[in-house]
């Protein structure tokens, strides 16, 4: 055994750490399955649907909820609802009362999205989430139910990882929807540089977003997007943060880059912390910004 390695060492002991952190790195991000209790009001009906995803090469699942009086002769305005990390598409039935507003005339989309940051993963070509949803999620969700196909009606949204996910694929399909919702996004995610205490979690974002300084890590910056969207055509973007938060920086960055672009957004630091609890307190001015999107789209 080298000096530096025994019991009792500086290095020994930043090693037990970094093993130590690692593990418990590793668990957080596991799902951790509970009991499916979903929210629902007497108005709302929910399905569950397996699908088969030829851009991932496997079945996937997503739960919808809508109005119980939606019928094929009306399409009607479709929100697509991101899970966070760790999360499952349980998670917004589960932990929100978001069915109440399907109640007023939405379909809601929650699909499993794994631990992905709903991108197609630089160094896991069978990873491609954002494929998933653009080309095979979508069109399944049009063929089961009176989902409209009009961009005008179709949004997206996202919590933490969800968040990230909904800014970056609404930007880079501006032809596909009209708004996006971020509840504390990790806007930051393929920014963050390696951490002795967070070894699980930049090998994982190595393999999501590519190698540091990669041309796949650019291409999955928010802020160097942001350069690049058409003011003009872009999607509008809802943004919240908790005072609380880590993340609260990292947004009040964003929305400062996305200032100086003149890009569409309205962004709220909010009371609270990185947990559903606050994002439930959020869900009523998401929700009033999106109707009034819908509301100005005209026929």
């Amino acid at each position: 055994m080298s000096p530096g390695s025994r019991p009792g060492s500086g290095w020994y002991r930043l090693s037990v750490a970094a093993i130590l952190g690692c593990v418990a790195q590793l668990g957080c991000g596991k799902k951790v399955e509970s009991l499916d209790q979903p929210r629902l009001g007497s108005r709302v009906v929910m399905r569950d649907i397996a699908f088969r995803s030829a851009a991932l090469g496997r079945e996937m699942h997503y739960r919808a909820v809508l109005p119980a009086s939606a019928t094929q002769h009306r399409k009607l305005p479709v929100l697509y609802l991101l899970h966070g990390n760790g999360g499952s598409l349980r998670d917004w039935t589960n932990f929100s009362d978001v069915s109440q507003f399907a109640e007023t005339g939405l379909i809601l989309v929650m699909p499993e999205g794994d631990n992905s940051y709903y991108v197609n993963a630089a160094l896991r070509p069978g990873d491609r989430y954002e494929d998933y949803v653009i080309q095979d999620l979508i069109p399944d969700v049009e063929r089961r139910f009176p989902a409209s196909p009009n961009r005008k009606l179709r949004a997206i949204a996202g919590v933490s990882m969800g968040g990230y996910g909904a800014i970056k694929i609404a930007w880079d399909h501006p032809d596909l929807f009209s708004f996006a919702g971020a509840l504390s996004p990790a806007v930051d995610a393929p920014r963050r540089r390696f951490s002795v205490r967070r070894i699980p979690q930049y090998l994982a974002f190595r393999s999501i977003f590519g190698p540091w300084g990669s041309e796949a890590r650019r291409r999955s910056d928010l802020f160097l997007l942001a350069r690049s969207v058409d003011a003009a055509s872009a999607p509008s973007l809802y943004l919240t943060c908790g005072e609380a938060e880590s993340l609260l920086g990292p947004n009040r960055r964003f929305v400062a880059v996305l200032a100086q672009h003149h890009l569409p957004y309205e962004f709220h630091a909010v009371p609270g912390a990185h947990d559903w609890k606050q994002w439930n307190q959020q869900l009523p001015g998401l929700f009033q910004r999106l109707m009034e999107r819908l509301g100005d789209s005209g026929p």
